[in-house]
């Protein structure tokens, strides 16, 4: 299940996507256009500053914008970043352990494929596709 804060994450980066501005767009003008309270954005935006999707400035005239092109942002990138691993079985995780069942488990190649749509699925959207 994808988060809250996954789904306002992407919500900041659309809106940034859909508002291009040379300067700086004020956090307080994200969160009425989207309706979502600055205070939770602060924390979103901040992980995205820290992750390098957005670049932030202090002050007068501060705010965010996107640190590259809208359409050099994946949605699965923007959500795993948030996130963490998209992967429906912990088995699936990067960097889990080998599971000593994985030989027999009947049921591992069901997850396997399920994670790889779940992937290939976020990983071809594009903020740009979603700009509406």
């Amino acid at each position: 299940m994808i988060s809250t804060k996954g789904r306002y994450a992407l919500r900041v980066l659309l809106d940034l996507a859909e508002h291009p501005q040379e300067q700086p767009i004020p956090l307080k003008d994200i969160a009425e256009r989207q309706g979502i309270s600055k205070k939770y954005l602060e924390i979103i935006v901040r992980d995205l500053v820290a992750q390098k999707m957005l670049i932030g400035a202090s002050g007068k005239g501060g705010g965010y914008r996107l640190a590259r092109n809208p359409e050099d942002y994946s949605v699965g990138e923007i959500l795993e970043t948030m996130e963490g691993t998209l992967a429906p079985i912990a088995c699936l995780e990067n960097g889990a352990e080998p599971c000593p069942r994985a030989d027999i488990c009947d049921t591992l190649p069901m997850w396997q494929e399920y994670n790889q749509l779940v992937h290939d699925f976020f990983y071809s959207k594009k903020l740009t596709d979603l700009i509406g």
